[in-house]
């Protein structure tokens, strides 16, 4: 069956049910495809944990996979929707005070419930995959963001955005299995 005109594949999935990134892919497939692999492997190493469980951290990190998530959450917020896009920081971003304290999500994610926090990281997911296709649609790999680096006044593309958020989440997936396997003993890739 041949696929119409805008139709995407379904891609395949491996045997944890992550979606594999197309080995002959454009640059923004290839890109995409590697990013929601990692977060497919980021929601693998945190499903099923009760508050316990996403409270839990390996000494001597005081890391939780809770706190990661937040974190995450916050991370897609900010690198797609605010300097991508150059909107203001949704709630709850936008009521804290980040010069009192630089980590708040960090340390605020053993306040919120299981439930929270992966709706907190959804919806981020959901504005991040608007805002990605906003900027493609816009100026493609190339769409500059609306934001400076302060030390060099470079302003990242939506290809170094991308490229960041994968490092971002294999560096933070690399947490998560090690942090994951001292809860219940799950292991794998």
């Amino acid at each position: 069956m041949s696929q119409g005109a805008g139709e995407q594949e379904e891609p395949m999935r491996d045997e944890y049910g992550r979606p594999e990134p197309p080995a002959a892919g454009t640059e923004a497939e290839v890109l995409l495809g590697f990013l929601d692999y990692q977060r497919a492997t980021f929601a693998w190493k945190i499903s099923g944990l009760d508050a316990a469980g996403l409270a839990t951290a390996l000494p001597p990190s005081p890391m939780t996979l809770g706190g990661m998530i937040k974190h995450l959450a916050y991370v897609e917020d900010e690198w797609f929707h605010v300097r991508l896009l150059g909107k203001q920081r949704p709630a709850p971003w936008d009521e804290v005070d980040w010069g009192s304290d630089p980590d708040w999500e960090w340390h605020t994610a053993g306040e919120d419930t299981p439930e929270q926090l992966h709706a907190l990281w959804q919806a981020a997911l959901a504005r991040s995959r608007e805002a990605t296709a906003t900027a493609l649609a816009d100026a493609g790999m190339g769409r500059l963001s609306r934001y400076q680096f302060r030390d060099t006044g470079q302003t990242p593309s939506l290809r170094w955005i991308l490229t960041h958020m994968i490092e971002e989440y294999a560096r933070h997936n690399g947490h998560a299995d090690l942090i994951r396997e001292s809860i219940d003993g799950l292991v794998g890739e």
